[in-house]
């Protein structure tokens, strides 16, 4: 297999205290580090790359197998480099391949084909374009989703000299929100987006209630935040922002595969069937007046849920608001004891937010 190489250098003080504290939360999110000396590597499932210590410098290395992969390696570890660093920004340009980047290669355009209300207040935005096939894969069901500014035309993204996202600064300039992608049809050639519209509508929400056909929207993925069907008890929960991936994780189950969802929404209206082929029993819980993350039922049903009591492998995916989250990530490492492996637990908002932002947060 050939590789692709890219390298940076840039002056830091601290360096190797800098290093440390990027390894570090890079353990968390279950990438492997060796260390030699003043070099650290870090094995990530999309690529290797080097941190290694000069004096006051550092060195970057990335290696990966294509340039999609090679893109997003160079992000993490600038991107990463620059959260940690004191002081001023350092500046990182990288050489070798991919120093050419102009546009992200994981970006697309998109045109609105279809739009349709799914309950009083969950409305599917129906996309197609090029490109929409890396969209298929049920274990990478994220995007970027870079919406114009209304009435202006936007100046879409660009890949700075330090491999990261530049935003045009002014008139024109975008705004991304992550999503799910709800369903991917290969024949069709289009993909569902589906969004939680509400009066205090953030960017997101504000996009979906005047989308109409012929609009143009710009795509940035796949990002991952999928499940690992690699066991037979799944446990499910979330509330309406999590509802579209909930879905599409329950119809990509096997028949074989059993467990639970506990779904939280407003009410009996915001129920919708879903196509599933395991045997997952589906727990609708109804707010029935109180505010969106301001209840315990997702937590409470987590912890009232019949685990199996056997070695039966088990996989429990959870997003939810901020306190939520909390909650029911503490509870299935302490009381029930999962490994890190075995769970994905994220926040996708927090209360008091007026935006529709997911934070999107696994704090490992």
């Amino acid at each position: 297999m050939t590789l692709l190489f890219a390298e940076a250098h840039t002056r830091l003080p601290d360096a190797l205290s800098v290093i440390k504290d990027v390894c570090e939360h890079f353990l968390e999110h279950d990438a492997h580090i060796a260390v030699d000396g003043d070099t650290h590597t870090v094995t990530f499932d999309f690529g290797v790359g080097t941190l290694q210590v000069q004096s006051d410098a550092l060195t970057l290395r990335a290696q990966a197998k294509d340039i999609n992969e090679l893109y997003f390696l160079r992000m993490v570890l600038a991107g990463h480099v620059k959260e940690f660093a004191a002081g001023p920004e350092p500046e990182i340009v990288w050489s070798g391949a991919g120093s050419d980047l102009v546009t992200p290669p994981n970006f697309s355009l998109a045109r609105v084909i279809a739009v349709q209300d799914v309950t009083p207040h969950m409305r599917r935005v129906t996309f197609s374009g090029g490109d929409l096939a890396r969209y298929a894969a049920d274990d990478n069901i994220h995007v970027g989703l870079v919406i114009p500014p209304e009435g202006q035309d936007p100046v879409w993204p660009t890949v700075g000299k330090d491999g990261l996202i530049q935003w045009h600064d002014g008139a024109g300039r975008p705004t991304m929100r992550r999503y799910t992608i709800r369903r991917y049809d290969a024949a069709a050639g289009s993909l569902d987006i589906d969004f939680v519209v509400h009066d205090d509508a953030g960017p997101g929400s504000a996009f979906a209630l005047r989308a109409k056909t012929g609009d143009i929207v710009g795509l940035l993925g796949p990002g991952g935040g999928g499940i690992r069907f690699e066991a037979d008890w799944y446990l499910l929960a979330g509330d309406e922002t999590a509802l579209p991936a909930i879905a599409r994780i329950l119809e990509a189950l096997p028949p074989g595969a059993r467990g639970v969802a506990f779904i939280e929404v407003a009410d009996a209206a915001e129920e919708q069937p879903i196509a599933i082929q395991a045997d997952i029993a589906i727990r609708w819980l109804h707010r029935n007046g109180a505010a969106a993350g301001t209840t315990t039922l997702l937590a409470n049903a987590v912890r009232e849920a019949a685990f199996p009591e056997d070695d039966t492998p088990i996989f429990a995916w959870v997003a939810c608001e901020l306190d939520g989250f909390k909650a029911i990530r503490s509870h299935l490492r302490k009381e029930r004891g999962l490994k890190k492996s075995r769970h994905l637990v994220v926040s996708y908002w927090r209360r008091g937010k007026t935006d529709d932002d997911k934070f999107d947060r696994d704090d490992g």
